[in-house]
């Protein structure tokens, strides 16, 4: 059993107040922070994971960006079968609040890449979405378990439709976009040309393209010479 009260002793014994200010910084929007490192998280929701899962999504508080956290986590170790993870992944992404949660959430959830079929559909309902977090949680999605050749075609179709004010939803894509350009730079060029999106999101990718080691030199040297 894992009380509330038990939780948030063990997120201040594992805390580094330095790490906390710097954290904090970085993650605007979120909850107030502890401090607790990322990898400190992951041992922790594998222990909860071992144990008693089931009582600790049931008594999880949402006070803390630690406590949104470790939530992520542990639903991403859980194991249970593919469509009875996804319940719970839907109910999670309604309350990501910030890139670093949504991020750290989707890097997790490895088992997408055993089950793209049935991933790719549950992701479908998220690709337009207006909310800030859901429809980086898509794209994030995207970026990690689907830039394959068997899936990049549909990926930057995807993409190429994306429409949203919101910086962290920009972002996303934009960064997605660049990790497609870095896979497969060709297929990627060609949408770049004709992609159709705001000016700021399409210079966030090729931002990102630039800053890539997996770019090469003379391909930066276009890119650059294509922002608008």
């Amino acid at each position: 059993m894992y009380t509330h009260s038990e939780i948030i002793k063990r997120f201040y014994d594992m805390a580094d107040p330095g790490y906390c200010k710097f954290s904090s910084s970085l993650i605007p929007g979120s909850k107030p922070l502890i401090g607790v490192r990322i990898p400190y998280l992951r041992v922790f929701a594998k222990e909860i994971v071992q144990n008693d899962y089931k009582s600790f999504l049931n008594n999880v508080g949402h006070d803390f960006f630690e406590e949104y956290m470790l939530e992520g986590f542990v639903i991403s170790y859980m194991k249970i079968d593919f469509s009875s993870k996804l319940e719970f992944v839907k109910k999670f992404v309604d309350k990501i609040d910030n890139w670093s949660v949504n991020d750290s959430f989707c890097n997790s959830l490895k088992e997408f890449k055993n089950n793209r079929s049935a991933g790719y559909e549950f992701l479908e309902q998220y690709f337009n979405s207006q909310k800030e977090y859901e429809n980086r949680f898509a794209n994030i999605m995207l970026m990690s378990y689907y830039l394959i050749p068997e899936y990049v075609d549909r990926v930057l179709k995807v993409f190429s439709e994306f429409s949203h004010e919101a910086y962290y939803a920009k972002m996303g894509v934009a960064w997605a976009v660049a990790t497609a350009f870095a896979k497969f730079p060709d297929k990627t060029m060609e949408f770049m040309r004709n992609w159709k999106t705001d000016s700021l999101t399409y210079n966030m990718a090729i931002r990102k393209m630039c800053e890539s080691y997996r770019v090469s030199k003379e391909d930066k040297i276009i890119l650059k010479n294509m922002k608008r």
